[in-house]
């Protein structure tokens, strides 16, 4: 008979011990270990773990000017905001991994995707979660054409394996990777030991076939990924669904690619039909009205190589509390804290009393040191109950000193500012083009005391 023994694995570095610890002494991660039972299986393991070990194959080694770096090809998702965020498309032999909340659209996305790459070259579709019926049922739901597509419903992944190479699909979705199991490991699929061990099988099989394989990955409920970090590492690309529950807009970000720009994002709508690409978010998410209220501010985004023009709202009001309330949706609120700060220091804002509450509207997630200046000018505009200009874009980094320091991509900002129309835009003196923009006003700003001087 085969002893069962208890041990406790880090969910971040996959570090194991015999006792539970409260800090993993490999990472550091604190409260991270799992406890698996596992038992001894040495003649399973030999039989069928070496077989799968085998699938990197030997290779030569050269130098690194004999490599053609050609010979990386790519095919289209047929989603063109797919495509965007992956970099220009799928790569052969690529692993990618996307993850979101439950309910976001995942799996719809990817469904969509392998319909119509079907009709063009073989794919398969794996689902550990639904049966047959219900992939089935969701297809004639969207109205897809899925005549061509190969559907799997298994979860041992050695029986999936067997079964592409014997399909040879061009591509391959797994959903999802939390739902995998191998007969080499005896604890739970979704264990920490399951999750490394089934995706570390399929990544070595996609390298060596040349198919490309797309993960689906559950996240916790503090958004991450769920399983071991050591995931993220093993796949090429990471992708994460992002989406408020209240709206029909989703965005796919790309937080890690080998093939492509990171912090790329793609736009879709969630509709009746499935999701629905944005070739014009700018002009989806601003929706400005006819007149301008106080605190209203357009921002000139920069999300990977897209400029995306996004409205910041800021309100600003007396409080009722001993401790006024600082809350922001959409941004950083640490780095609201500090324009805060910069305002009251450097401009003479005195807002100590005041209930402050920002937020980017259409659920858009604004990390960037360029909204600082939009930031500022929100709340200074709700609290003088001043108008911004009308049709007026900005963007900007504020310092601690209150300069204003030029960003990044600050003439594609200035471009997708002329495209929707905007006749002005307020940019730092560091940005300022070379060559004069024809049809549009630039406004130099060098610190934010003079923000105050645009009213």
């Amino acid at each position: 008979m085969a002893k069962a023994k208890s041990l406790y694995v880090c969910s971040d570095c996959g570090a194991q011990s015999t006792l539970w610890a409260g800090q993993c002494n490999q990472c550091g991660s604190w409260n991270s270990f799992q406890e698996e039972v596992t038992t001894s299986l040495a003649g399973k393991e030999g039989s069928k773990g070496l077989r799968f070990a085998s699938f990197a194959g030997k290779q030569e080694i050269v130098t690194l000017s004999e490599i053609n770096a050609e010979d990386t090809r790519r095919f289209s998702s047929t989603i063109n905001e797919l495509d965007r965020v992956l970099g220009g498309g799928i790569v052969n032999g690529s692993v990618v991994l996307i993850g979101g909340d439950p309910g976001i659209g995942k799996s719809t996305l990817l469904l969509q995707s392998l319909a119509n790459i079907s009709q063009i070259m073989p794919a398969l579709y794996v689902s550990g979660e639904e049966s047959a019926q219900q992939i089935a049922s969701r297809s004639e739901r969207l109205g897809l054409d899925a005549s061509k597509l190969k559907l799997m419903a298994e979860n041992q992944v050695e029986a999936i394996i067997d079964a592409a190479s014997k399909v040879k699909p061009a591509v391959m979705v797994i959903d999802s990777i939390q739902t995998l199991f191998t007969d080499v490991l005896q604890s739970a699929p979704g264990s920490v030991s399951q999750v490394r061990e089934t995706a570390a099988l399929l990544v070595r099989y996609a390298k060596q076939t040349g198919i490309s394989v797309i993960l689906v990955g559950h996240v916790t409920k503090d958004g991450a990924l769920a399983g071991p970090r050591v995931l993220e590492h093993m796949v090429d690309t990471v992708l994460y669904f992002e989406g408020d529950s209240g709206s029909r807009f989703r965005l796919v970000r790309a937080i890690k690619n080998r093939f492509g720009p990171v912090n790329e994002i793609g736009v879709f709508a969630m509709q009746d039909d499935g999701l629905h690409e944005i070739s014009n978010p700018s002009a989806m998410f601003l929706g400005r009205n006819e007149t301008l209220s106080p605190g209203s501010v357009v921002l000139a985004s920069q999300e990977g190589t897209r400029s995306l023009l996004v409205e910041v709202q800021a309100l600003v009001d007396d409080s009722q509390l001993s401790n006024p309330r600082r809350l922001c949706v959409g941004l950083d609120g640490s780095r609201l804290a500090m324009v805060l700060a910069v305002l009251h220091r450097h401009a003479g804002i005195q807002i100590g009393g005041q209930d402050v509450f920002v937020n980017v509207v259409g659920g858009v997630r604004v990390f960037e040191p360029a909204s600082d200046l939009a930031v500022a000018l929100a709340i200074f505009s709700s609290f003088r109950d001043h108008t911004l200009t009308k049709d007026m874009a900005v963007f900007g980094e504020l310092g601690l000193t209150g300069e204003v320091r030029p960003v990044q991509r600050g003439d594609q900002r200035i471009r997708e500012a002329i495209k929707l129309g905007f006749n002005s835009v307020m940019v730092p003196e560091g940005n300022m083009p070379r060559k004069k923009e024809k049809g549009i006003r630039l406004i130099p700003v060098k610190h934010v005391r003079e923000i105050q001087d645009i009213f």
